[in-house]
């Protein structure tokens, strides 16, 4: 019984973890692309770093809502059960 609710709590955090890295990634990924489109298009060499940088920021500012969810979660199941 112990295994296995420890082995469920190791799948959640891997999912969790895996969760922030997608939510992290995905909003960098398509502002760089962007970024290296409006590069190619206007012939300028900036657009990359500055939408990579806001890509960055907007993908930070998920995760930490993300973070900020789970964390008021737990906490609430944390008062339920005392």
């Amino acid at each position: 019984m112990a295994r296995q609710r420890y082995r469920r709590t190791v799948l959640r955090s891997l999912a969790l973890v895996s969760q922030f890295g997608i939510t992290m990634l995905v909003p960098m990924a398509l502002m760089f692309a962007l970024g290296c489109w409006l590069d190619r298009v206007f012939d300028t060499s900036f657009w990359t770093v500055i939408l990579f940088f806001v890509g960055a920021l907007a993908g930070f500012g998920s995760v930490y809502r993300l973070a900020r969810q789970v964390y008021d979660r737990r906490e609430e199941s944390g008062k339920e059960s005392e």
